[in-house]
Order: C-alpha cells, then structure tokens, then sequence
C-alpha cells in the first residue's frame, strides 16, 4: 500500500492510539489501522516488540501496565510528547482483564478475590476514563473518535466470564454513554464495540458449546472486531456517537 495517502483523508496522515496490542483484537486492530495509512501509537505489558522498531515513522510502541494509575498518567505524558500540539484521530481502549482461579474455574461474586476486582476495574474501566481525559485535547484538535472494548458478558450472564469482567464491562457501556455525551461538546464521539465469542487466546475449549447459540454459526475473528473499530474511527461513521455495536455473529438476540 501507498502509505503517502491514508483511506480517509487523501493527503492526511492520522494518528489512532491502540491499548492491550500485543495481541488478539489489539494487535489485528494495530494492523487493520496501519495497512490503510494510519500511524499507530500501541501499548501493551511487554517491552517492545522489535518489529515496531522497524519505522518510526509509523509506528511508536510504549510498554504500559494500564492497571497502575501511574503507569497510565506515564503513558499519557510519553504519547502526548510524541503526539505534540498535533492532533489524534483515534483512541481504541481495548486492553483488558479476565482472571481465573489456577483451575480456570469461573470466579464470581462470592469467590473471586477482591484485590482481584479492584485489578481488573483499574485496568478494564478506569483506565478507559484517564486514558479518553489524557488525550482529550489532542482528540479534539484531531476532530477524533474514541473506541471502547465492552463485551457480550457485560449484558447478561457470561458461564464462563467472571463476575468483576462482566460488571467492569458493563460499567464501560455506561461510561461510554456518559464520555459520548461530554466529548460532543469538543467534536469527539465516543462508541463501544461489543464482542461475543472471537478466537483469542481469552477462548478455550469449553467456549465450542456456545457456537450452537450463534446465529451464524462460528466464532469471530479478530479481524472482525478490528475492521468494526476502523470504521467507528472513520468518516463513514462522522455521525455516529454514543452507541454500542454488537459484534457476535447474532448471539445477543437470544
């Protein structure tokens, strides 16, 4: 691809900040951004990869533990430094956390730990919230759009998601509701994207049972969710805010 031009904007290039992009949704959402002329900013737990050192110019890797306040406030300042007084286009919070028992046994309200709990809100909802208030002023300069990772788990009972997940998600449709609402006033809109069951290294074998209630039949793709997120950051969806896509293959209407 000719990465003088992006899809978007003909001569613009734009900026989208991705979390949790080492790997699954994240790291196909880095690729779906970057094979159509985008310049990516990522963060995961790792250090970087060194395929992110291949060009500067297109791709910056900052290793982050979103989970630690202020390892956020660390990541903000950095991209912010990169970012400079130019604009951001696009902010996808997909970093996430599920924890299970050394069993892998599903941890509920009654039996998940809750230092565990406070683990997975800082990383699954709070640092959603720092994260859209740090880049509030590049966003806007940008005229950008904000992409927030809920779940299927967040909307009804999960049998394998745990209860702190699947309440954090469900706390991140609200806050994306809530961000929408706020940011419109700066030109920003804010939307989620629910995923259902998509082929990650979060599925294990036990998910199969749920392919019968899955209305097409299979499970996603990463690649699914990721050309979802490119189009609520695209101009195609400049009058989109404030909303949640369900990503499920049609296994929410049930």
């Amino acid at each position: 691809m000719n990465r003088d031009a992006t899809e978007d904007t003909g001569s613009e290039r734009k900026t989208v900040i991705i979390t949790g992009a080492s790997r699954g949704i994240g790291h196909h959402t880095a690729k779906c951004f970057l094979d159509r002329g985008w310049q990516i900013i990522t963060c995961s737990r790792d250090d970087v990869p060194p395929e992110c050192k291949r060009d500067p110019n297109w791709t910056n890797h900052l290793p982050a533990d979103l989970s630690d306040p202020e390892s956020v406030s660390a990541f903000i300042d950095s991209v912010n430094e990169i970012v400079g007084d130019g604009p951001v286009h696009g902010l996808v919070n997909n970093a996430g956390l599920s924890p299970k028992s050394p069993h892998r046994e599903r941890l509920g309200c009654l039996n998940g730990d809750l230092e565990a709990w406070q683990e997975v809100f800082e990383l699954n909802l709070f640092a959603a919230l720092r994260l859209s208030r740090g880049f509030a002023g590049a966003l806007h300069r940008g005229h950008g759009a904000i992409v927030n990772i809920t779940s299927i788990a967040g909307h009804k009972i999960h049998p394998f998601a745990g209860s702190a997940y699947s309440i954090s998600k469900a706390a991140l449709s609200a806050l994306t509701r809530e961000l929408a609402n706020e940011f419109a006033a700066l030109d920003v809109r804010v939307n989620a994207i629910a995923p259902g069951e998509i082929e990650t290294d979060m599925i294990q074998p036990e998910y199969d049972v749920l392919i019968p209630r899955i209305p097409l039949d299979r499970m996603g793709t990463p690649a699914d969710v990721a050309g979802t997120i490119f189009y609520l950051c695209s101009d195609d969806a400049r009058y989109v805010t404030g909303t949640e896509i369900w990503v499920t293959g049609g296994q929410h209407i049930f």
